[in-house]
């Protein structure tokens, strides 16, 4: 179910992506502290691609992100990306070890895979949110009205109008 979770994520950013240019894709948003949907989106790749690349191991250090310049300005890169993530994430859960440090260890937490997957999907689901605010600068960009809304909020929502 997490799997399946992901991949529809994934595809709910990627048909975000499909309808913006690479210029909105790397426009300065003054509300987003003059960020880009461009660096959310390398944000949101960078942490899978670590959890898939520390699979092996068994070390993952979000500190030691690659920050592809590429991902954040060019589109059609950030599709590939997600498109080479989703069909490479459905692996096994296995335990990992979570490091903290970009020059020295200063943290070491046992956890594994699915856990980190799952986090994942909750800070994807976090920097949407925050997407959504750029988009509100381009009216022709649709996306769903759950784009950027965690599943709880959506299911409490779901309640409270019954």
């Amino acid at each position: 179910m997490l799997i399946h979770t992901i991949k529809e994520n994934f595809a709910e950013i990627n048909s975000l992506l499909k309808q913006l240019t690479n210029d909105e894709y790397c426009l300065k948003h003054q509300n987003l502290s003059f960020a880009t949907i461009g660096e959310h989106i390398r944000h949101i790749i960078e942490m899978y691609e670590v959890v898939l690349n520390s699979y092996e191991n068994g070390i993952v250090n979000y500190d030691l992100r690659s920050r592809d310049i590429l991902i954040q300005t060019d589109v059609a890169s950030a599709i590939k990306k997600i498109e080479t993530i989703s069909r490479l994430i459905d692996l096994e859960n296995k335990e990992l070890v979570l490091q903290q440090g970009k020059t020295s260890v200063n943290l070491n937490i046992h956890t594994n895979f699915h856990r980190e997957l799952l986090y994942n999907l909750e800070h994807s689901i976090h920097h949407q949110a925050l997407i959504k605010v750029a988009l509100l600068q381009f009216p022709n960009v649709k996306v769903s009205e759950d784009f950027g809304v965690a599943k709880s909020t959506i299911e409490y929502r779901s309640q409270c109008v019954q």
